[in-house]
């Protein structure tokens, strides 16, 4: 198939890239590098099935116009602003890259008869209550602009599945880690801790660290987000992705540095952003697309750490 990822460059959107060359399509990458990095792709531009990187804007029409000439068979929808105390201090940009960035895409996919697959977010969720994990179903709460714009994005998408039957999807992945992913203050909680631990800095926790996160090795999200793009029977869904299991973050420091004189706990930046307790009910998934994660969490943690050992890209 012809295939776009927006947001390819990303830490994410590098994985779903190299799964679907590993899969034998024909990839185009759209990405303004303002969150990814043209180093995530470096590997894979030479693959034969490579076909073009576009730097541009989701929100450039001219860009957009131009490139769905290609014919692409489904759009995976990843580029976006992912940084949630950013949105509280600048929702404008996360609403105009999240929300028209999203409507730019869906007005491509509509005129071009191409299957879309929106990269949601966990962080539209409530929150998880005792051992139940949160299904598709559960409360939303748009705690920061962040959730807010991707929550509106999600009604957009389905709305052009109902009105005018495009093949369309929803994913809300989970906390995703692992190689690629930023070390600094945009990175994510295993990639951070692994950087300081390395470097023999104290690992910092937002808090009292008893919140928790249900965290996803980076090539299960990718798998998941690649197959739910391949199969009709998620069109009109909204899908979870998660390992099923959640650790507090005090729990996650331990595991990483194991010495409790090497944690520190500092001030929450935005508290009200926080989710107490995010576990994923992955079963909708599994049934639908008989998807299930591969990794346990010490497996990737040991993965990212080796890679973070042996990288330039921090």
């Amino acid at each position: 198939m012809n295939i776009l990822v927006t947001g390819g460059a990303g830490f994410i959107g590098r994985w779903v890239v190299d799964r679907l060359l590993k899969d034998g399509h024909h990839v185009w990458v759209l990405d303004d590098l303002s969150n990814g990095r043209i180093e995530n792709l470096e590997d894979l531009r030479n693959h034969k099935n490579f076909i073009d990187f576009v730097n541009g804007d989701i929100k450039d029409m001219q860009i957009l116009n131009l490139l769905f000439i290609n014919n692409f068979d489904i759009c995976y929808h990843l580029a976006a602003s992912i940084n949630v105390q950013d949105s509280i201090d600048n929702p404008r940009m996360t609403f105009n890259n999240d929300v028209i960035g999203t409507f730019n895409i869906l007005e491509q996919c509509k005129s071009n008869n191409v299957k879309i697959v929106f990269m949601s977010t966990c962080m539209v969720y409530e929150r998880a209550w005792g051992e139940v994990g949160i299904n598709e179903s559960n409360e939303v709460k748009p705690a920061s602009p962040y959730a807010g714009s991707k929550l509106a994005a999600e009604n957009m998408v389905l709305s052009y599945f109902y009105a005018y039957d495009l093949p369309a999807t929803v994913i809300r992945p989970f906390n995703t880690y692992g190689p690629y992913q930023k070390t600094g203050g945009e990175g994510g909680v295993v990639a951070i801790f692994l950087k300081n631990k390395l470097a023999g800095k104290t690992l910092q926790i937002y808090g009292d660290g008893n919140q928790t996160r249900d965290l996803l090795y980076v090539e299960d999200c990718a798998r998941f987000v690649v197959e739910t793009g391949y199969s009709n029977k998620v069109n009109g869904e909204i899908v979870n992705a998660g390992l099923g299991e959640d650790i507090s973050i005090n729990e996650l420091a331990k595991l990483i540095v194991n010495d409790n004189n090497r944690i520190q706990h500092i001030d929450h930046i935005h508290p009200q952003s926080e989710i107490p307790k995010l576990l994923c009910d992955y079963s909708k998934a599994k049934t639908l697309l008989n998807w299930e994660p591969n990794f346990t969490l010490e497996e990737g943690i040991k993965k990212t750490e080796k890679w973070i050992k042996t990288t330039k890209l921090l």
